[in-house]
């Protein structure tokens, strides 16, 4: 089982951390290992070699057959469900490992930093890229997005991956995160929606 992440998928989150509306040429694609899967309603453990992890909510989609070279015409064969995760971001490590040209993945693939909700059928939604998500903490919600906002819709980023990887049943692919990340703190509770559907429910400890 792979976890593929989009990096920069979303104009005003861009913006948020770099303060420009960038927009990729190509998805920004990075992994995170399988022991980053964190799923069942288990609590995330901040780790201790980070002192501001912050969250990313993201629209999740689970891969239903093996796939190589997808056409995007044909993506939408190739995912059968779609929830709510958090992409857990030890991020003074990321602005370092940014200034030094390193890669992102000790900040982004740590164990426990990919959480996952309750996947929920794509038949049940009217259109992938019109869905509403969001993430609540301690009862406030903290982010919105919009799937219709990415700037690489979910068909083109599951054919552009294909090309580097054959995708797999059981495969997960994160697909960014909209304006309005932070931090998270022990104690927090968070849970995750898919318009009204809450999909993730978790603690911080």
């Amino acid at each position: 089982m792979k976890i593929i992440a989009v990096g920069m998928n979303y104009a005003a989150h861009n913006k948020e951390l770099d303060g420009t509306l960038l927009l990729p040429e190509e998805p920004v694609i990075f992994s995170k290992a399988d022991s980053a899967l964190l799923k069942d309603g288990k609590p995330f453990f901040i780790p201790d070699f980070t002192e501001q992890c912050d969250y990313e909510t993201e629209l999740v989609v689970r891969i239903c057959r093996l796939g190589k070279n997808i056409a995007p015409r044909f993506a939408r064969r190739y995912y059968d469900a779609v929830t709510v995760g958090i992409d857990f971001t030890a991020r003074d490590m990321q602005r370092r490992f940014r200034e030094e040209g390193r890669p992102w993945e000790l900040c982004k693939g740590f164990d426990g930093s990919a959480a996952v909700g309750t996947f929920v059928s794509v038949d049940e939604q009217t259109d992938i890229q019109r869905l509403h998500f969001r993430l609540d903490i301690n009862g406030q919600t903290v982010q919105r997005g919009f799937s219709g906002d990415m700037i690489f819709a979910v068909d083109e980023l599951i054919a552009y991956v294909s090309r580097f990887y054959t995708l797999k049943m059981g495969d997960l692919l994160y697909t960014g995160t909209p304006v309005g990340v932070g931090p998270v703190h022990i104690g927090d509770h968070l849970e995750g929606y898919i318009e009204e559907r809450k999909v993730l429910d978790f603690n911080v400890r």
